[in-house]
């Protein structure tokens, strides 16, 4: 049964999400969290039944918020196409300010960490779910062309998001190498972030005129 709120407890979770994505799962250790948070070891475990639930409600929280913000866009005026192109803009900005979070993710399912696996298991549907809505919308609307969902979904992810964790991990693997130099500008930012939305986009309207 959970605890009634304090500041203990929302201190003890804003520490969680300030040393997450540097220790991960198996290094966020309840001392560490509460040393932290200046709070005592015994009140993480009054607030909280284990550490795998204190991580989920770390993860949640900040999926939370970028979700919120997310779906706050995708219902907003405008046609289907404009909104998928606000959305896609988002997700970029959520991707490059969370990207040591979302990397720490990654590695923490890669390596079977319980509360990260399930987190991403009950949440990546949640997204994939908005944005493949959204592109159904703009089909219905002639503004793209018809195409299998996860097909369309594929290429979109592939052009948007894809570089922006991939180039992360890059830059992470070898910051000095020569050939990385122009990763951020041409990669990373968000000039070129938008530069691939506006190409993907581009491609989805395109389909319309093939044969």
């Amino acid at each position: 049964m959970p605890r009634p709120s304090t500041h203990a407890d929302q201190s003890l979770l804003a520490s969680g999400r300030a040393l997450y994505a540097a220790h991960g799962s198996a290094g966020l250790s309840v001392r560490r969290v509460a040393e932290h948070a200046g709070v005592r070891p015994g009140l993480f475990h009054y607030h909280f039944e284990s550490k795998d639930a204190f991580l989920t409600a770390v993860l949640q929280g900040l999926y939370e918020d970028a979700y919120a913000a997310m779906r706050t866009v995708a219902d907003g005026p405008g046609v289907a196409v404009e909104r998928l192109r606000a959305v896609l803009s988002l997700l970029g900005r959520i991707l490059r300010e969370q990207g040591p979070v979302i990397a720490r993710i990654a590695a923490d399912v890669a390596h079977g960490e319980p509360a990260p696996t399930a987190f991403v298991r009950a949440n990546a549907p949640r997204h994939l779910a908005l944005l493949t809505g959204l592109m159904a919308a703009a089909e219905r609307e002639g503004a793209i062309a018809p195409m299998p969902p996860l097909r369309r979904m594929g290429f979109v992810m592939g052009a948007v998001a894809a570089p922006l964790i991939a180039g992360r991990g890059l830059l992470a693997l070898q910051p000095e190498h020569p050939l990385l130099s122009q990763l951020v500008p041409d990669v990373l930012s968000a000039e070129a972030t938008e530069a691939r939305i506006d190409m993907a986009l581009r491609a989805l309207r395109a389909g319309k005129e093939s044969p």
